[in-house]
């Protein structure tokens, strides 16, 4: 059963920085793609950083290009998002995603095309 499991979220004041951490687990073979959205009340889910599991390639949304960071350990399947200068806008549940591993990795950010997600971690940041 494929499990993510996401911790390191908290609050913290803007400019501060904090880094989100997810376990994958129950992968038959590795997923191609991994990545964070981030949801906020009354909006939608919004897609944050990705990175190619096998190539390492990433790619970040405008909105948190040059403060955010995606990095994976492929040997024990952790994904990490480094999150610095955060600002109050930043403020979400951050969830980990993971595309099944039959599946290639789509441009973009389509929530819909991830078939496993973690159960969120919250971010406040305060101003």
């Amino acid at each position: 059963q494929v499990q993510l499991v996401e911790s390191g979220g908290g609050s913290v004041q803007a400019g501060g920085s904090l880094r989100l951490v997810c376990a994958a687990s129950g992968f038959g073979r590795p997923s191609p793609c991994m990545a964070w959205f981030r949801q906020s009340p009354g909006k939608e889910r919004e897609g944050v950083a990705k990175i190619y599991t096998a190539s390492g390639h990433t790619f970040t949304a405008v909105s948190v290009r040059d403060r955010f960071t995606i990095s994976r350990d492929n040997a024990n399947r952790i994904f990490t998002l480094e999150m610095n200068k955060l600002k109050p806008e930043d403020t979400a549940v951050y969830y980990c995603a993971a595309l099944d591993p039959a599946r290639e990795c789509p441009s973009g950010f389509p929530a819909g095309d991830y078939q496993f997600w973690g159960h969120g971690t919250q971010v406040t940041v305060s101003s």
